[in-house]
């Protein structure tokens, strides 16, 4: 159960540090989000908001990487999973994995 534990959290800390590393990097190219989501996401870069969960999402990718201080790692990154959640829920639920899958008919 150990060797799960630090598969899974080295996964973790991988997939935000390289995600909050591409929102200043831009190395792995997006098209960015039309109707409602294309407003809200530009009004958080014209507020430079995104500048912080970005360093949010490498500071807990980072802290889950190296295991020191790995709460709070876990403590930096649960709001950025709420915020990701709640927004492809309500803003663009086309990015969600159970509404792209081919066997879900969902409307």
């Amino acid at each position: 159960m150990k060797i799960a534990a630090i598969i899974a959290r080295s996964l973790l800390g991988l997939l935000f540090l390289v995600f909050g590393l591409n929102g200043f990097l831009h190395f792995i190219p997006m098209p960015p989000p039309t109707g409602l989501a294309g407003q809200y996401m530009g009004a958080l870069f014209v507020s430079h908001y995104l500048v912080a969960v970005f360093l949010l999402q490498v500071a807990g990718g980072f802290l889950l990487l190296v295991n020191r201080f790995v709460p709070i790692g876990l403590v930096l990154l649960g709001p950025v999973i709420v915020n990701i959640l709640l927004f492809h829920s309500l803003m663009a639920p086309e990015g969600l994995p159970w509404r792209s899958s081919p066997w879900c008919s969902g409307s």
